[in-house]
């Protein structure tokens, strides 16, 4: 009637729900509980006060039919929480990708959000700048060199844009025709040039994408516009002004991430729909769980119905041994067998499959409210 396999499915589709809205208030952590609600209460308090859903789940047809409509439920719901989850996460996949291009030392990462127009000399036949990293150690050298290091340098036009933890990005104007063996000398005296073509709609177009993802990442979350505390940033020692990618504010690789305002409160459809499904998947899994009972107890007792369904919820993990005890020498009577296999693993309990420490004297399915662990 109700399979093992089905009410495993959705405990496990119940902890993927509770996991994914985790995963979209990662901001937020600390209100994630508060966020996990049945019928607009705490799950504790769902489950103590559960009673029975007559107008969804009628007692009048076939306990099949019953099955049947909570199984295409939670499918529905499962289908739907794979597809918005992979789309989350594919925004988020994006999103840290462009996010590892402004990591990094000056060697790997972008520098779309360092460089400047004002740092290049653009649409010149004959004169073009480079970007070259320098370590810190010898800024004196470059300083002193680099205008002899080829022909055709233009005197006094390195400027120090950037810096990390190693060096730091100049600039160099030449002629582009020595441009070739500037690099080669440069690279002799350990200088890098660092290849970057200064593309203006390109940069543009790669902030733009970047504040794109940002706030559809956030909007998942909630629908509130993300606004960015205004303020230059600039090189403490050297005063060098920062172009960000996505805000010309931004701070520079190194320096404190920027400071956020969110403007408005709001849920964003994401979030809005796995608390209400969530919602509705746990009281299915809990009407999953009341089926079970009244099934086994069913097949366990014989008709009539007379049997009671109660939850017991000890205060403590450690209560749980003893709790039991007590239970299997209050409702020993009813299954002598199965109260002896309890004390002695070697007693077989004919037609049962299930280990013996999962069988008892009386029916027991257990309900798992820790979904976060």
């Amino acid at each position: 009637m109700v399979s093992c396999t089905e009410a495993s499915v959705s405990e496990s589709l119940i902890k993927r729900m509770a996991q994914s809205v985790v995963e979209v208030m990662e901001d937020a952590k600390g209100k994630v509980q508060e966020n996990l609600l049945a019928n607009g209460v705490d799950l504790t308090s769902f489950v103590t006060h559960f009673e029975w859903d007559m107008a969804k789940y009628p007692v009048k047809q076939p306990l099949v039919g019953v099955v049947d409509t909570l199984a295409k439920q939670l499918s529905q719901i499962e289908m739907d929480l794979k597809s918005r989850t992979a789309a989350y996460n594919t925004l988020r996949l994006n999103l840290e990708n462009l996010e590892k291009k402004s990591t990094g030392n000056l060697f790997t990462r972008t520098l779309s959000d360092i460089v400047s127009k004002e740092d290049f000399v653009l649409d010149s036949e004959y004169l073009i700048t480079l970007l070259v990293i320098v370590p810190k150690q010898s800024y004196t050298q470059w300083q002193k060199t680099y205008e002899s290091l080829s022909d055709m340098v233009v005197p006094r036009s390195t400027k120090l844009i950037a810096e990390d933890s190693e060096g730091g990005l100049f600039t160099v104007t030449l002629f582009r025709k020595v441009m070739d063996d500037f690099k080669t000398k440069a690279k002799e005296n350990k200088f890098t040039v660092r290849e970057f073509y200064y593309d203006e709609k390109e940069i543009k177009r790669e902030r733009e994408e970047m504040t794109r993802l940002l706030s559809d990442k956030k909007q998942q979350y909630q629908t509130s516009c993300v606004a960015l505390k205004k303020g230059s940033s600039t090189f403490p020692d050297h005063k060098v002004k920062v172009t960000p990618l996505g805000n010309p504010d931004r701070p520079a690789a190194g320096q404190p991430d920027r400071e956020r305002e969110s403007e408005g409160e709001g849920e964003g459809p994401l979030l809005r729909w796995l608390k209400v499904n969530f919602s509705e998947a746990f009281i299915a899994w809990i009407h999953i769980k009341a089926l079970r009972v009244f099934v086994e107890s069913v097949l366990r007792y014989g008709l009539p119905v007379n049997f009671q369904a109660v939850l017991l919820q000890p205060h403590k993990k450690s209560s749980t041994k003893r709790l039991r005890e007590v239970l299997n020498s209050v409702f020993r009577h009813l299954d002598e067998v199965a109260a002896a296999s309890i004390l002695d693993a070697s007693v077989e309990i004919p037609g049962l499959q299930l280990n013996n420490q999962d069988y008892f004297p009386y029916v027991y399915f257990h309900i798992d409210l820790s979904l976060l662990d």
